[in-house]
């Protein structure tokens, strides 16, 4: 949920050494998918986690995007403020930040009447990231929806503008008595700047345009450090540790921070299983506890889900989450598989803003 994503990073891979990060992010996506599968429901973006499964886009790192329409209580219903100056037609608010692996509130304050068959569009500028990877989405008072709005895709590979638009009617707005419009935006992608410039075609001829908003698509700052490149491990030997830590350098608080190691090792015949590989994580008050590594559905993967060393999911601003990991090749292992990808990754909820990997060779 990286967000260095792995899919899109392979596509940009020199061919000489696209079979290795096409394997790498195979083995990124598996892990990626199982933060995804095992999120605690209604924490995140608003999705309903995934299943992992035959049918998962294995070959694709990045994470769907949440979908688009999620029921909610009353409670849940945005109140947007109203935006702007009196004699501003249209206003548009945006934050400074875009936490990646979060909704991000926005809105639209209407001054002037528009008729059935108006339209609001927002022209999107990315700087760091595509405009493909920016999902909007605008809610709807009547049916407790939040709905995607209708995008036109930029030109090229990496389009770095997109159009945003939704229909609207507000026959009573004016500057006495604004209407306003709920938005929310996610940066799917990596650290970057967006600049979003709103208009709104009021159905009788008229266009206004609001002044420009620019916030900065940022995430929690991750650290790895114990695990060089050329890591080998021994078939019934010493375990390996790494430490990840992940401090929240956003101006908001990740409340379901979530977390996963995974593995992937396949030989000419026989491939790893949980049973050979052996999974430690530190934590407070107990020590070195096992974590029990998963099979994948399908295919010859694993994974398990970690926590905090301090078993908090809630990473406030300016706060850190350390996770310490032990990985050891039992004696099992196949004699066959002599190199294994793993990584590591953490997210929000069932979006995952970062993805490291940690491959070994096996002796």
């Amino acid at each position: 949920m990286t967000r260095n994503m792995p899919g899109r990073a392979a596509r940009r891979t020199p061919s000489g050494t696209r079979t290795a990060a096409v394997r790498t992010a195979a083995a990124l996506a598996a892990g990626l998918a199982l933060v995804v599968g095992a999120a605690a429901p209604g924490q995140a973006a608003g999705a309903a986690p995934a299943k992992p499964g035959c049918d998962s886009p294995a070959a694709s790192a990045a994470p769907a995007a949440p979908a688009a329409g999620l029921v909610g209580a009353p409670a849940d219903a945005p109140a947007p403020a109203v935006t702007g100056t009196a004699a501003q037609k249209i206003s548009y608010s945006l934050g400074s930040q875009l936490p990646i692996g979060m909704w991000s509130p926005s809105g639209v304050t209407l001054r002037t009447p528009v008729a059935k068959g108006g339209t609001v569009r927002l022209d999107v500028d990315s700087n760091g990231f595509s405009t493909d990877s920016l999902t909007v989405q605008r809610y709807e008072p009547g049916t407790r929806r939040w709905v995607d709005l209708d995008t036109r895709p930029g030109g090229g590979s990496w389009p770095t503008h997109g159009v945003f638009t939704f229909p609207v009617t507000a026959t009573g707005a004016s500057a006495a008595k604004p209407h306003t419009v709920a938005l929310r935006l996610q940066d799917l992608d990596r650290p970057g700047t967006v600049t979003v410039t709103a208009t709104v075609d009021d159905g009788r001829g008229h266009t206004y345009r609001a002044p420009a908003r620019t916030a900065t698509a940022t995430r929690p700052r991750v650290t790895v450090t114990g695990w060089p490149t050329g890591t080998a491990l021994t078939r019934g030997g010493a375990a390996r540790e790494v430490t990840v830590a992940v401090k929240n350098t956003t101006d908001r608080a990740y409340p379901a921070l979530t977390a996963s190691y995974f593995a992937y090792g396949a030989g000419k015949k026989h491939a790893l299983a949980p049973k050979d590989l052996t999974l430690r994580q530190y934590e407070s008050g107990r020590g070195w506890v096992r974590v029990p590594l998963v099979a994948g559905s399908c295919d010859p993967g694993m994974s398990a889900q970690l926590r905090p060393a301090d078993r908090k999911r809630a990473l406030a601003p300016g706060a850190t989450a350390v996770y310490r990991l032990r990985v050891g090749v039992n004696a099992s292992a196949p004699r066959d598989v002599t190199t294994a990808d793993a990584g590591f990754s953490v997210g929000n909820g069932e979006m995952s803003f970062f993805s490291k990997s940690l491959p070994f060779t096996v002796r």
